[in-house]
């Protein structure tokens, strides 16, 4: 075989491996999620890739066929032509020791380097650019390829899945999807620019409404207000005035003894018509939705589906009442800083350096504002507040603060030993390593 019909042959030996080289990263690494997409597009091939994927055993066999058959053409070849060349060449120049093994080095040396570059090297990447469009090109081929060689897909295949059986590994590839990848995809997404800063923090709200639990949102119970089924129109015209709310609960006595609730809309328009109207009256009383207080926000909002509210009563597990939830604040977590409300904002920056936050906001706001990972034991509270008073361990004072990560939590207003408000500030002193160490200072 003379030089010139060695290198043809090396040439097609390149392409043929260049192409189970890209069929083989593109076809293993496409996405499903995008496979699926260009199939409801039309894009029948794409499908093809995705049985393929669930089954990879035959054309990984195709592949492994394919490329160590061209290895050993390539071998074959180099050996038969091009070491001779070399031999001819190092004769010409009178060149005598050892030139047979430097000929046999060299076109060695040659054939793997080209079949590195050009088979492996260039496809693989080239595959590696959008694996998809290259997948949807190769699938087409492979199956053919499956099918000439069908004997020895099916002899080695079958060794293949014999031994996994016996090792009771599976073989079939199962794609879950998990929030942590969709949650890595959105991250991606918005240091890519796909996302706007306000679409991301959208999708993050909705996320966390799977693990925020109701309380995190609810008018808390000192917060309520209520009539009591006696009270006359002055008395119940009063608080109506003094803290307007579209729902008010009706109580017989107490706040644990729940008899429904009234809209203030329509009471005030029958009142109106009738002046003399009682709470109780059917007309406008209307029955409690009552939830549990371990309910995430998620199903809350199934909850309000269902039932078709938009109101609900919050009770603890000793059938206490301990607050009340809207749609309206369910719907404010999702949305956040991206409507504007009436409301006094639950976290404000100071400066560089320092926030004010009211105690009641979840921790999930303040993780976000402050770039915290992780609070220690987060399990056992859901606000700032509970954060205070389990690393505290006692009723918290004014000046009382905990030292976490970099910060500085220190309370600046407490009522009814409830924390009101914090300041938290950078701790120039902290050890910038140093993110998990916590430390407690009492008031003096």
């Amino acid at each position: 075989m003379s030089i010139l019909e060695a290198g043809f042959v090396l040439f097609l030996l390149i392409l043929m491996s260049g192409f189970v080289s890209a069929a083989e990263l593109a076809l293993a690494s496409s996405r499903k999620i995008k496979l699926q997409v260009m199939g409801k597009e039309g894009d029948v091939r794409a499908l093809e890739v995705l049985a393929m994927q669930e089954q990879p055993g035959s054309f990984i066999t195709i592949v492994q066929i394919g490329l160590n058959a061209v290895a050993v053409l390539g071998g074959i070849i180099g050996e038969a032509a091009i070491r001779p060349f070399f031999s001819q060449l190092f004769s010409r120049y009178g060149i005598s020791s050892g030139w047979e093994s430097a000929a046999s080095l060299l076109s060695f040396l040659l054939v793997t380097a080209v079949f590195i570059l050009f088979a492996d090297l260039m496809p693989k990447r080239f595959a590696m650019i959008n694996p998809e469009r290259v997948a949807v090109r190769v699938v087409r081929p492979v199956m053919l390829l499956i099918f000439i060689l069908k004997p020895l897909v099916f002899l080695f295949d079958g060794m293949a899945n014999l031994l996994f059986r016996s090792l009771r590994i599976s073989t079939v590839r199962t794609d879950q999807l998990t929030s942590e990848d969709i949650y890595a995809v959105v991250d991606a997404g918005a240091q890519a620019g796909v996302l706007k800063q306000q679409e991301h923090y959208l999708i993050e709200n909705i996320f966390d409404m799977q693990t925020r639990t109701v309380t995190s949102t609810m008018n808390t119970r000192e917060h309520i207000v209520y009539v009591d089924k006696d009270d006359n129109m002055d008395s119940v015209l009063a608080k109506m005035d003094e803290m307007p709310h579209a729902k008010i609960l009706v109580c017989d006595g107490e706040l644990e003894k729940v008899l429904g609730y009234i809209e203030s809309h329509t009471f005030l328009t029958l009142y109106l018509k009738e002046k003399n109207i009682r709470p109780i009256d059917r007309r406008v009383l209307r029955k409690a939705l009552f939830i549990p207080d371990t309910l995430s926000l998620y199903e809350v909002l199934e909850t309000f589906k269902n039932a078709g509210e938009d109101f609900a009563v919050i009770i603890n597990e000793y059938a206490l009442v301990v607050g009340v939830v809207t749609l309206k604040d369910v719907m404010n977590i999702v949305m956040g800083e991206l409507v504007a409300t009436e409301e006094e904002p639950q976290i404000i920056r100071r400066d560089e350096t320092s926030w004010l936050i009211d105690g009641a906001t979840p921790m999930e706001d303040v993780m976000r504002a402050l770039d915290i990972p992780i609070f220690p034991d987060a399990e056992n509270y859901e606000t700032l507040s509970g954060f205070m008073m389990y690393s505290l361990r006692k009723i918290p004072k004014k000046t009382d603060f905990v030292i976490f990560d970099k910060y500085k939590f220190e309370i600046i207003d407490t009522e009814n030993f409830k924390i009101d408000q914090l300041l938290v500030s950078v701790n120039q002193d902290a050890p910038e390593s140093d993110n998990s160490n916590l430390s407690v200072k009492e008031a003096g």
